[in-house]
């Protein structure tokens, strides 16, 4: 039983990345092509990355670090081969003890103080570089107060249930938006407001889809701010519907780890996470 508990995790206090939207606006109106933003990114079951360079393509830690093996990623709807993946150093799981006394007690505080102290972010590399996409710009300044635009093939649902916590968690490719309310060190945070005060097509990450990107526009280009990473939800994660009005929404801020991913992909050997983190 206690093997099937951190996963479990993953899926309903953590992972995100998904769109659940407004019950009052149409689902097609969310649908997207993959044409409309080729640089993203599928990991394998699921999970998503936003290509950053020809062949780097930035992620979550946890989005790939529960995989067996991430063998092969999705860019533009083409198969690449991956050639290794890159933890940041400061990426840590969390006890299973910890995990354990959050289940019993229903108290999570503790758990999400560790959660929030680890550095969720990843860089898979590639065998060979992707031509014939335009890979995303990391986003240079505070994205706080901004319009971003989210992304995910995830589990979807209405603000006014949310989605079920164990799925399904990859379904058909959608997109909303919403509004940057902190900023700070390694996070990016968003609330999923209830309409009359929602955007019109505002929308909120769901589970599954973590690792994808939360976008700001920069004229006509879209540049990545976030990483889609977790979100906390109101009574017990384990068995609280996710994606609910209210609930607020965390991305990997990844202007804070911009130094060590120039650095990672220029072959800073520094910057190689060590064996087994």
């Amino acid at each position: 039983m206690r093997r099937a508990v951190f996963p479990l995790l993953l899926l309903t206090s953590f992972a995100a990345g998904a769109v659940v939207i407004r019950d009052d606006v149409p689902d097609r109106r969310h649908r997207m092509a993959i044409s409309e933003f080729p640089a993203l990114a599928d990991v394998p079951g699921e999970g998503h990355g936003v290509l950053i360079a020809p062949r780097w393509v930035l992620t979550a830690a946890h989005a790939v670090g529960w995989q067996k093996a991430v063998d092969v990623v999705v860019v533009g709807g083409t198969p690449y081969a991956v050639n290794r993946i890159v933890v940041h150093p400061g990426y840590r799981k969390p006890p299973q003890d910890l995990i354990d006394a959050a289940i019993k007690s229903g108290d999570w505080a503790a758990f999400l103080e560790f959660m929030t102290a680890s550095d969720d972010i990843a860089l898979i590399e590639l065998t060979e570089p992707v031509r014939d996409v335009a890979p995303a710009r990391i986003y240079r300044g505070s994205a706080l107060g901004k319009v971003v635009r989210l992304m995910g093939r995830g589990a979807t649902g209405k603000g006014s249930e949310g989605h079920h916590p164990h799925g399904p968690n990859r379904t058909d490719l959608r997109q909303g938006y919403n509004q940057i309310s902190s900023s700070d060190g390694r996070w990016i945070g968003y609330t999923f407001d209830a309409p009359p005060a929602a955007l019109p097509l505002e929308a909120s990450s769901g589970n599954g889809d973590s690792g994808g990107p939360i976008l700001v526009a920069v004229g006509d280009e879209w540049q990545v701010a976030g990483i889609t990473a977790w979100k906390r939800v109101q009574g017990n994660p384990v068995d609280t519907w996710p994606g609910k009005y209210g609930q607020t929404n965390y991305g990997v801020r990844v202007e804070h780890y911009r130094d060590w991913i120039e650095k990672t992909i220029a072959g800073d050997a520094t910057a190689v996470a060590p064996p087994g983190a």
